[in-house]
């Protein structure tokens, strides 16, 4: 039997992973935004029957920056603005503050720390969401070794180059790095450089971070 090869590196998509997704901040983010309850009825992973535009991402037919480039469109010209992504996901953060993230991502990070394992973010589009100065709030990226974002690198995953950039990053090897992602496509991408990963099913994120603690070798909280 094959001894598994032991991780010291982790490499962590942003959005939807340590944050929480638009979609399970919704009924927040409509709350704040003025809406009555079910204006915004697109759901995306956690509905996709809701959301033939998310599809249509999934699909290949538009990238992720196009779906939420169009989103913001639509609800801002629901209050008579025009917003860019960044400025739609400025005030989705501003109104649900901690709510946008997943506390236990810190406590898993300062797990891995302890441990010895680097971590690292490797992102698409980290910037063009997130204002630089609202990323100082998050807690979580305190416990953050090294940031790659294609927002200034221009290379998207699956393109195998991004994830060179974050191995180069966190000075680690492919088998000896976890990656995690919420894009299938992204995962597959990883894999097939021979990087180990998990798919982060945002419909399951409790049995996610089971997996992810025993891929580490950390510790399995309930």
């Amino acid at each position: 039997m094959t001894k598994q090869q032991a991780i010291t590196a982790l490499m962590l998509d942003f959005g939807c992973v340590i944050s929480k997704t638009m979609f399970e901040n919704m009924e927040l983010v409509e709350r704040g935004l003025g809406f009555a309850p079910g204006t915004l009825s697109w759901r995306g992973p956690l509905n996709p029957g809701s959301d033939p535009l998310w599809q249509d991402m999934l699909d290949g037919r538009l990238t992720e920056r196009q779906y939420w480039a169009t989103r913001a469109t639509e609800v801002s010209a629901l209050l008579g603005e025009s917003w860019d992504t960044r400025t739609f996901y400025d005030r989705a953060c501003d109104i649900c503050g901690l709510a946008w993230f997943r506390g236990e991502f810190v406590d898993l990070l300062g797990d891995a720390r302890r441990a010895g394992i680097r971590a690292g973010i490797l992102s698409n589009e980290l910037e063009l969401f997130h204002s630089p100065d609202w990323l100082k709030t998050v807690p979580a990226l305190e416990q953050i070794d090294v940031i790659v974002d294609a927002t200034h690198t221009k290379v998207l995953k699956p393109d195998p180059r991004a994830y060179q950039l974050g191995l180069e990053a966190l000075g680690a090897k492919p088998e000896e790095t976890l990656f995690v992602d919420d894009q299938i496509r992204n995962v597959r991408g990883a894999e097939a450089v021979g990087i180990p990963s998990v798919h982060f099913d945002v419909r399951r994120p409790a049995e996610n971070m089971r997996e992810i603690r025993r891929r580490l070798a950390l510790p399995v909280r309930a």
